[in-house]
């Protein structure tokens, strides 16, 4: 049991009705999970109030209640605790509750639109490639020093963040890499965190359906950096118009990473080809298995990030030479017969797909197709569909359209939003097929000797959602099956 007074230790209260002096069991802000004895948090979501199950909570048993507003009737034998903001109570209370776990271990958090998943994924493989006992939070999933725990978001919700972070505590873990999404911090889900440095990858155009607008969205990201305490490091992409802005009122330790522009750590790209990178890192070569670009920014990312945790320089570059992809980022196989290669990746907004597509470009041939299977998902940024349809259209050869996550969207007006955006010079290298299986089978058709498929959107996702039901859903493979019957 813990007490409600250490429990409330740096919540900014505006008003006590009752005892703090009190034990209690657990904290929650889901009414339905209360039981006697528990601390509720009523939060106000997009979707729902929490303040309107108070009433429910108390029934279930709850001892005391976090909100924001007091209900017309208190009963008697429960504590209610008014604050300014519930969401930032929610975290400093979790944070207390499981003993600030965060302290206790090197804890780096990586934000930014894209890279965020393939930065803190390739960080967790090179610290437990150098031994050290390592935990990972991130969108694909939850690592405690090689046990895996399925997660549903990029930053879970604080209660969850800090159980974790208690249990890699517990196992001895010593460094833990985390996303830290927009939606994250402006929900206040990393408050109260014990940063030891913070990466910027990059900020281009995303979730404009929660963010009112760009400058928005760019500002929330700051406030990350803007929470780091002057013993944190912040290590910032330089090459990105974003990357100076995040670092302006941080009291953490200033820091850059860039290909183009002279900064603490650089990068000159020496070849680049489907079999990896080969790279100049600070005047040391270093080759990696990784492809493209924005992977030599994630090289480097991971590079700038060990250097500031005190790491061997020449032991790092080995490591990262021995370290694999990522799931779904820019995954890619080839057929032994027909040489045809299909690469299976991520990108979901316009700058990820840009960047896959130049890289694809970049390495190929020209004497093939490059064939690009997209769509986007619904329930999400609208803006977002004709950008990602123009630039899938003009980088490659034939386009096929169709449903990525329709979610409770119609996936046929999804597809006309995307088609809205095709220049007329480029239209008659589309075609739209709406269902997803049926479109990665047309583009297998399609192919020839030696011809490139894209898949994009989805990545390492194993479900399709459509009308709120998930149903198993894998590019990978699917496309791998398909591409194996022509091999027969």
């Amino acid at each position: 049991m813990k007490n409600l007074k250490d429990l409330l230790y740096k919540v900014s209260l505006e008003l006590v009705i009752g005892s703090t002096d009190v034990d209690v069991n657990q904290v929650h802000f889901d009414s339905r999970a209360i039981q006697s004895g528990d601390v509720f948090i009523a939060l106000k979501g997009t979707a729902t109030d929490g303040h309107q199950f108070i009433e429910k909570a108390v029934a279930s048993g709850a001892r005391v209640v976090i909100l924001e507003e007091l209900p017309d009737y208190q009963s008697e034998e429960v504590t209610y605790v008014q604050v300014v903001n519930a969401h930032e109570a929610l975290a400093l209370i979790a944070a207390n509750f499981y003993e600030n776990p965060s302290k206790d271990l090197k804890l780096i958090g990586v934000t930014g639109t894209n890279g965020k998943t393939t930065t803190t994924s390739l960080l967790y493989q090179l610290f437990k490639k150098l031994g050290y006992k390592t935990g990972l939070i991130s969108t694909v999933e939850i690592l405690i020093d090689g046990k895996v725990i399925p997660t549903k978001h990029t930053t879970p919700d604080p209660i969850t963040i800090n159980n974790h972070l208690a249990s890699m505590r517990d196992a001895g873990v010593d460094y833990c890499f985390m996303e830290v999404s927009s939606h994250g911090i402006d929900q206040e889900r990393v408050t109260g965190l014990h940063f030891k440095g913070g990466i910027f990858t990059n900020l281009t155009h995303d979730h404009l359906d929660y963010h009112n607008s760009f400058a928005e969205y760019r500002d929330v990201k700051k406030r990350f950096f803007d929470m780091l305490p002057s013993q944190a490091f912040a290590l910032t992409n330089r090459d990105d118009k974003n990357g100076e802005f995040m670092l302006q009122n941080t009291r953490a330790r200033k820091l850059g990473y860039a290909l183009k522009t002279y900064t603490d750590y650089r990068a000159q790209i020496i070849e680049n080809q489907f079999g990896g990178l080969q790279l100049k890192v600070n005047n040391q070569e270093l080759w990696t298995k990784m492809i493209g670009e924005f992977n030599a920014y994630n090289v480097l990312a991971i590079y700038g990030c060990a250097m500031e945790l005190g790491l061997d320089s020449l032991e790092v570059m080995e490591a990262i030479s021995q370290l694999d992809g990522v799931s779904g980022r820019f995954q890619y196989f080839t057929t032994a017969a027909q040489r045809i290669t299909a690469i299976v990746d991520y990108a979901h907004t316009p700058d990820a797909l840009k960047n896959v597509l130049e890289t694809i470009n970049a390495i190929r041939t020209r004497n093939e197709k490059l064939i690009t299977v997209v769509g986007c998902g619904g329930d999400r940024d609208k803006t977002k569909r004709p950008v990602m349809a123009n630039i899938a259209a003009a980088l490659s050869d034939q386009v096929i359209f169709t449903s990525d996550n329709p979610r409770t969207e119609n996936p046929d007006a999804i597809l006309e939003d995307m088609e809205a955006g095709v220049e007329p010079i480029d239209f008659k290298k589309t075609l739209t097929v709406t269902d997803r299986k049926n479109a990665i089978k047309t583009a297998v058709q399609m192919a020839q000797e030696n011809d490139i498929i894209l898949i994009a959107g989805k990545g390492h996702e194993t479900y399709q959602e459509i009308n709120g039901v998930r149903s198993d859903f894998d590019d990978r493979r699917i496309v791998a099956d398909l591409l194996n019957q022509l091999n027969k």
